[in-house]
């Protein structure tokens, strides 16, 4: 079955960093598009970056543009979102996501708090 096992959430002073990894597996993950979601405390889970199947193409919110990095490893079926110069707002509960046919598929909630 579909599995999305998230790690590297945690507590970080603003400016500093981290990185998400997200690893896939139960399906092909090198021919689909994944996405890292955000849901601040209080408010809908937002769209933070996706990237497509082979890496060539990136997006972000504009809220991150700059900041975060989206990337992947299809030989180890991982994704990885790097976080720097974090601020406040960027606490939430992040989740990778995969959208197979009609369905949908997230990774296990994983808690990113950014506060001195």
């Amino acid at each position: 079955q579909v599995q999305l096992v998230e790690s590297g959430g945690g507590l970080v002073q603003p400016g500093g960093s981290l990185r998400l990894s997200c690893a896939a597996s139960g399906f092909t993950f090198s021919t689909y598009t994944m996405k890292w979601y955000r849901q601040a405390p209080g408010k809908e889970r937002d769209l933070v970056a996706f990237i497509t199947s082979t890496g060539g193409s990136t997006g972000y919110a504009d809220s991150v543009k700059g900041r975060f990095t989206i990337s992947r490893d299809n030989a180890k079926s991982t994704l990885y979102l790097q976080m720097n110069s974090m601020k406040p707002v960027g606490t939430g509960v992040y989740y990778c996501n995969i959208q197979l046919g009609l369905k949908i598929y997230w990774g296990q909630e994983n808690q990113v708090t950014v506060s001195s």
